[in-house]
């Protein structure tokens, strides 16, 4: 049981005990950035249902309103309106745009901001951010003129973007990623002639499906759906969004159940897209006992209700295309591996090491404190279970879904965990923590 919730206090979880009852997690991250952002660049009102009202989101409010956008104030349970300016209605900022820990914010910022024309913009965000990568975004930005500066070589923020005239380009990205694809994307809409960007593999999609929503020109196709031409010229519109909860906040009680004798959970509300379900996948391979409840589709995003109760499980193998379906859902992955009979495998998931800290390394390290079976590799890791989890000192290193990980993997370990810096969990789901003491009540 959760002792104490204060700021940077460590928190006392203890072990044992079970799981029951209903739950609804916050509205999905990438769902909300992506309603700010494109409200903003819409021409009329937009409004939003369920945002989610942590940090990340709110980082990216805040910039739009730096740049002359009215957003209303964000709170739990009401609806958000952004007054858009349309594709060019951005002012140039008195002051440096604080992206604080939020990649999303970051990267789509720049694919959003490189195409205003004689404005300059400077990005920064906290130590985290300013440690993570955004060659990956400037360099297929810098293919349709866009100029981009910053420290070594343009790889890390502070960030300033020198607003030009964009000229529409074919773009092969290395990697699958939801992010870089936004961003060209973005770029894209006030580009002189369409951008095509092709992935590797297909990562999350919610840009796609949000810009065609708002009245963008934009056709999906390739194999495996991998390939995104966006035409520009057309105005964004206004929209009415309703925002599920994040599949990815759902992924730590999906585990824990799982995971937890005698458990039974119901998520409701989940967002169900194609491009995000790999976790319900991976938790199918491992034998878990999971349903889908009323099935529906919400403002072009299909949602349901998830109910998962504990069962033996068998390890799983992970690697390739799955990967960018499930990337932010590995740390959780690797306490439900501990209690799998069997060697899981993960692979292919060196962007792990790149987010807001170096996954791999973090919950090989975190989990090892703990007793858990780890062997560590350049993209991937293999975990040993079954493994009987030993309470211990662990620590968030500041990393919201390794906070929550580490919360799951205390409720079915012997003895007590104590978990410093809980209050990480804030930047995706700030009520993680309550919800976590009224569930095992």
């Amino acid at each position: 049981m959760a002792e104490s919730s204060a700021a940077s206090s460590p928190l006392h979880l203890s072990g044992g005990g079970s799981l029951r009852g209903t739950v609804r997690v916050p509205g999905d991250k990438s769902i909300s950035h992506r309603a700010l952002l494109f409200g903003a660049i819409a021409e009329g009102t937009t409004r939003i249902e369920g945002l989610l009202p942590a940090e990340d989101p709110l980082s990216t409010a805040a910039c739009l309103r730096a740049m002359g956008v009215e957003v209303s104030a964000i709170e739990a349970g009401q609806p958000v309106t952004v007054q858009g300016v349309g594709l060019d209605g951005f002012q140039e900022p008195h002051d440096v745009l604080n992206c604080g820990n939020s990649g999303t914010t970051m990267r789509l910022m720049l694919g959003l901001l490189a195409g205003r024309a004689g404005r300059h913009f400077v990005l920064t965000g906290d130590d985290s951010l300013r440690g993570r990568p955004m060659r990956r975004v400037g360099a297929p930005l810098a293919q349709m003129g866009a100029v981009i500066h910053g420290r070594r070589d343009g790889n890390f923020a502070p960030l300033a973007v020198l607003g030009q005239p964009l000229r529409g380009a074919t773009i092969h990205t290395p990697v699958a990623s939801a992010q870089v694809k936004s961003a060209i994307l973005l770029a894209g809409l006030t580009a002189s002639g369409s951008t095509t960007v092709i992935e590797p593999a297909q990562s999350r999609d919610h840009s796609e499906r949000m810009l065609k929503a708002f009245g963008a020109r934009l056709e999906v196709g390739g194999p495996g759906l991998t390939e995104v031409t966006l035409s520009p010229g057309h105005a964004l519109r206004g929209q009415s969004v309703v925002v599920p909860g994040d599949i990815s906040s759902a992924a730590f009680w999906l585990v824990a159940a799982a995971v937890t004798p005698g458990a039974e959970l119901t998520v409701e509300n989940v967002g169900l897209n194609p491009s995000r379900t790999g976790i319900l996948e991976v938790l199918e391979q491992m034998g878990a006992r999971l349903e889908v409840l009323n099935a529906r589709d919400v403002a072009g995003e299909p949602v349901g209700d998830l109910r998962v109760s504990h069962g033996p499980l068998q390890p799983f193998t992970i690697g390739g295309e799955l990967i960018p379906r499930l990337v932010d859902e590995i740390p959780v992955l690797a306490v439900a591996a501990c209690c799998a009979e069997g060697v899981s495998r993960i692979a292919d998931a060196s962007e792990l090491r790149v987010k807001e800290t170096d996954r791999l390394a973090v919950m090989a390290r975190q989990l090892g404190a703990m007793g858990g079976r780890i062997e560590e590799f350049e993209d991937g890791m293999a975990i040993t279970g079954v493994t009987e989890l030993q309470g211990a000192a662990v620590d968030s290193e500041t990393d919201h879904r390794v906070a929550m990980s580490l919360a799951v993997a205390a409720g079915i370990a012997s003895g007590d965990t104590v978990l410093r810096r809980p209050e990480a969990a804030a930047v995706s789901y700030p009520g993680f923590w309550d919800d976590l003491e009224r569930l095992r009540a």
